[in-house]
């Protein structure tokens, strides 16, 4: 079955197109958006991580075949669910967690990849969260992650954190952190 037009419905379709481009190319270029300012945010508390007992906030998940499984195993993986808390001690105020996972990834030494979002449930910052990716050095004080992106009212966040250990012992830790936020 064939179709035909008449020759006035092809005359309208042609008048009626250069219209219908021009609304289109007017709607698509006439909305300008103009991104609201940035913002420095300083957050200033501390993470608590227990790698050992029956209240184990940072587990050992694997380790490469035919070795120890301990923490300091080239290629060993472990989950965090850590609390960020307001203060050092156990009993301070929880903010929020830390919860990702971190990567030995050195043969010489505890040098740990960390790739966590710190995910806030208390306070202004309430259900935002901080995306941090970088190396951690559990024995070095200053050290330095990104903070790679963000939801919530640290959306499209960039900036850094400096980690300085506050307590570390075989089975307990606690990080004083400074992160450094720019966003919107």
């Amino acid at each position: 079955m064939t179709y035909s037009y008449s020759p006035f419905v092809l005359l309208l379709l042609l008048l009626l197109l250069p219209f219908s481009l021009s609304a289109a190319v007017a709607t698509a270029t006439g909305h300008e958006y103009t991104a609201p300012r940035e913002k420095m945010t300083h957050l200033h508390f501390f993470f608590h991580g227990r790698f050992a007992g029956p209240n184990a906030t940072a587990v050992l998940v694997a380790v490469p075949p035919g070795t120890n499984a301990t923490f300091n195993t080239f290629g060993a993986v472990i989950v965090l669910d850590d609390p960020l808390r307001d203060g050092p001690e156990a009993s301070s105020k929880l903010i929020g967690k830390a919860q990702g996972l971190t990567a030995q990834a050195s043969q010489e030494g505890t040098y740990l990849l960390m790739v966590v979002n710190f995910v806030f449930k208390a306070g202004k910052y309430n259900g935002s969260s901080l995306a941090i990716l970088g190396r951690f050095v559990p024995d070095v004080s200053g050290t330095e992650r990104s903070i790679v992106g963000g939801t919530g009212k640290f959306r499209m966040a960039r900036g850094y954190t400096v980690g300085n250990v506050y307590i570390w012992t075989a089975s307990y830790f606690v990080l004083e952190l400074d992160a450094y936020i720019v966003h919107y």
